[in-house]
């Protein structure tokens, strides 16, 4: 069964982002459960930001799950990118990931690559990006093996990088990395949106290395305030078998509590 997500920032240098809850981690919890909500998808500074001792007691409290963890505030905040010219960079890159890894492992959450994937440009060709990029997403998701848990990575759409946009060439991707690799991918329908040409066509060609789905509408706004045609789309995960969550992150429009709403609702309409 499909459950249900949140997404919770506490990056200060993300404000403004496609996150539903901010800045209050304990009151998010709270209000995640209110609205019937099995789990928050964190996004947090670093693997420090919050005790675990604390997330720990947050999840008891009020019987949530950590669906994932965001690894972007490597990019955000210290402008890390696993596909840096910089050797140097791209090492403390992985560095970074890693620690996300190991803080989410413990609740049984994977780690997310967007961002942090970077892209090729004058310094750095299309197929030395790809080289860094395998290297990078075969050493990690290694070291998820540990957690028992795959690492997600996240195509994202043309203007947020230039490596792997379409579902299909990030399923060819986690094909090339070898058995065993324990990489999966992120379904984002926003990106999916701009990128594919049906939505429904990219969930079947990401097929079974879909390992995390983003619930948002074709605007970045909650479920109901775009275009999207969730129906075939819902069909298509069907299709492939998926049972994974299905995580907001949208825009808090037109503020967090009723982005929250509107998502739950159209969760319960798609998959209840």
């Amino acid at each position: 069964m499909i459950k249900s997500s949140v997404t919770v920032s506490l990056v200060d240098e993300a404000r403004g982002g496609p996150f539903v809850y901010w800045d209050d981690l304990a009151a998010a919890c709270g209000k995640a459960k209110g609205l019937g909500y099995d789990a928050i998808e964190l996004f947090a500074p670093g693997a420090n930001a919050v005790d675990k001792g604390e997330l720990k007691g947050l999840l008891e409290e009020h019987g949530l799950e950590l669906a994932a963890v965001g690894t972007g505030a490597g990019m955000v905040i210290h402008g890390l990118s696993l596909t840096s010219g910089s050797a140097s960079e791209r090492e403390r890159a992985r560095g970074f990931v890693k620690e996300m890894i190991d803080y989410g492992g413990e609740f049984g959450a994977s780690a997310i690559i967007g961002s942090m994937q970077g892209r090729h440009g004058s310094e750095v060709s299309p197929d030395q990006a790809m080289g860094y990029l395998k290297e990078a997403l075969v050493d990690l998701g290694h070291h998820a093996k540990a957690y028992d848990m795959p690492l997600i990575y996240e195509p994202l759409n043309r203007y947020e990088t230039n490596l792997i946009n379409r579902m299909g060439d990030g399923a060819a991707l986690c094909e090339s990395l070898g058995e065993g690799a324990n990489v999966v991918l992120l379904a984002d329908l926003f990106h999916m949106n701009i990128e594919e040409t049906t939505v429904a066509d990219g969930v079947r060609d990401g097929g079974k290395w879909i390992g995390h789905v983003h619930f948002v509408d074709s605007n970045r706004r909650p479920v109901g305030l775009g275009h999207t045609d969730f129906g075939p789309i819902v069909e298509a995960l069907k299709d492939i078998g998926y049972d994974g969550y299905a995580s907001a992150e949208a825009f808090a429009y037109p503020d967090s509590d009723e982005a929250a709403r509107l998502t739950m609702e159209g969760y319960r309409r798609w998959f209840g």
